[in-house]
């Protein structure tokens, strides 16, 4: 985990004392983006939250450069550049796309001519009010905002909710393209795995809080059957088995 941006070390986290994940163990590098896959439930949002700082860990490790973020705030982390785009955009309504790149810390000022850069359509946009664009158009808002702050580690969460597949086509990639380009870590939740996969190097699932399947992105389209298998929550050690004539 020495050269990952981000690593996390049997991470156990949930709430109100109940454990939502479990010992689970990943890694992103710079320029790399890695899907997080699972079912509804699996613990997917509850994992970024933990990384993000909006959930504390009950037992593991969240490593940032290498550095344990067990005593870093939500803000501080903010301010060390992860960028959370949460389910459900966390958008102001009120605002147009302009002011919504003014809403922001003191002490930050975010580049607004970079994310008008991978999200030109925004630019056309910016005397408009949030609640007046398309759902496709407050996705695009969402995630500009984050590369705005010139993040080192980007966490997307569920970027198609509510959105036609044909949309997420062409966001994906620009996420891809803005990784690749900047050298940022890109950890992305997505409900829609095709797609999810073309963009990705790898992927992981979770299945009932614990990672049940690791492979690159490759291996995890090709072999649909064990991704139905990991889906549908088998034990890891019958998933993972090599099986004749296939991938382990």
């Amino acid at each position: 985990m020495a050269d990952a941006v981000l690593g996390l070390e049997a991470l156990t986290a949930g709430y109100d004392e109940a454990a939502v994940i479990r010992d689970v163990e990943l890694t992103v590098s710079a320029g790399e983006v890695v899907a997080l896959l699972g079912a509804n439930g699996a613990g997917k949002t509850t994992t970024l939250r933990a990384v993000s700082g909006l959930v504390k860990p009950m037992g593991g490790r969240v490593l940032f450069a290498g550095s344990d973020l067990a005593r870093t705030s939500p803000s501080a982390r903010a301010r060390l550049g992860i960028a959370h785009v949460p389910e459900g955009r966390g958008l102001f309504f009120g605002l147009t796309v302009a002011e919504h790149f003014r809403v922001a810390p003191r002490d930050e000022r975010p580049d607004v001519a970079l994310a008008y850069e991978y999200f030109p359509k925004l630019e056309l946009l910016k005397g408009r009010r949030v609640g007046l664009l398309s759902g496709g158009e407050q996705q695009m808002l969402a995630v500009a905002r984050a590369l705005s702050r010139h993040p080192k580690l980007l966490l997307l969460d569920e970027l198609s909710l509510g959105l036609a597949p044909v949309i997420v086509e062409w966001l994906l990639p620009v996420v891809r393209q803005f990784a690749q380009e900047r050298d940022c870590a890109v950890l992305l939740v997505e409900q829609h795995v095709h797609l999810a996969l073309e963009v990705a190097d790898r992927g992981y699932v979770l299945s009932h809080g614990r990672i049940v399947l690791e492979n690159d992105a490759e291996h995890l389209r090709a072999d649909q059957q064990l991704l139905i298998a990991s889906y549908l929550g088998e034990q890891s050690t019958a998933i993972l088995e090599p099986r004749e004539g296939g991938q382990s």
